[in-house]
């Protein structure tokens, strides 16, 4: 059942509405509680298949000339239907609802005005967070397996099967886009791929390699500026900023979690 609804909750001053949205079953909202020695946790349902891939994204917000702090939870799932919720409570807000496969991959973008999604039916949607329409589809020759917002929301990231990093420009988004071929020699998937500033690119293979593609060089030979190897095929990648500064990347491969001070 596809369905219109009004949002009244207020993100960066704008509404939320007309978002088309399948609608999770009814249940009361648990509210967050503590005993000695147990934690109860909010259950948000709504999802009928696995998750793939799940996103916090706090923001800052000015209400009455006062800022506080917001965050949102974006959920990839097979069931076609990702779905943003209130971070805090667990609230359902909408559901993006538009794609013909198994979504793996969903991202905010850093203002959590833009949502990108990556799916099995071969193509990224590129939705407005605030009302849930979608804004472009970008076409791929194979399942997505990852996608990722530039630290400016100016470009958006995209790796999978096809073993190609493809970088969009969203203020040309007809235009084609930049792609860097992971390996010369074989095909090698993607299974992550993160920014690390505004021009370079981390892309996580199925072969363990972690590449660093500076996606503003014109010199190919330059293109690639490091690569660090695991050993096991790469099955997700968090990159952190600590508030020292320092920038953590952990890497889960095999049976191994490895931490990278990068």
């Amino acid at each position: 059942l596809l369905i219109a609804l009004n949002f009244h909750c207020h993100h960066y001053n704008n509404t939320y509405k007309n978002m088309a949205a399948v609608a999770p079953a009814a249940e009361p909202t648990p509210t967050p509680a503590t005993t000695t020695g147990r934690q109860i946790p909010i259950v948000c349902p709504g999802h009928t298949r696995p998750l793939a891939e799940l996103q916090f994204c706090s923001i800052s917000e000015n209400d009455s000339d006062e800022k506080q702090q917001r965050t949102f939870l974006i959920s990839a799932c097979h069931d076609k239907m990702p779905m943003l919720r209130d971070g805090a409570t667990g609230d359902w807000i909408g559901t993006f609802a538009g794609h013909k496969g198994a979504v793996w991959s969903c991202r905010l973008d850093p203002a959590a005005l833009l949502a990108g999604t990556a799916s099995g039916d071969f193509s990224v949607q590129v939705w407005d967070a605030i009302t849930g329409q979608s804004l472009h589809s970008f076409p791929h020759k194979h399942v997505v397996k990852t996608v990722d917002w530039s630290l400016d929301s100016k470009r958006l990231a995209t790796g999978g099967h096809e073993g190609i990093l493809r970088i969009f420009d969203m203020s040309q988004p007809k235009k084609e886009p930049l792609m860097f071929d992971q390996s010369s020699k074989e095909k090698v998937s993607i299974s992550k791929c993160n920014w690390l500033d505004n021009s370079t690119v981390l892309a996580a293979g199925e072969d363990g390699n972690i590449r660093f593609w500076n996606v503003d060089e014109t010199d190919p030979s330059k293109q690639l500026t490091n690569t660090l190897a695991v050993g096991d095929s790469i099955r997700d990648v968090e990159l952190l900023t600590l508030s020292s500064g320092k920038r953590i990347l952990t890497v889960a491969a095999g049976e191994k979690v490895t931490f990278f001070d990068i």
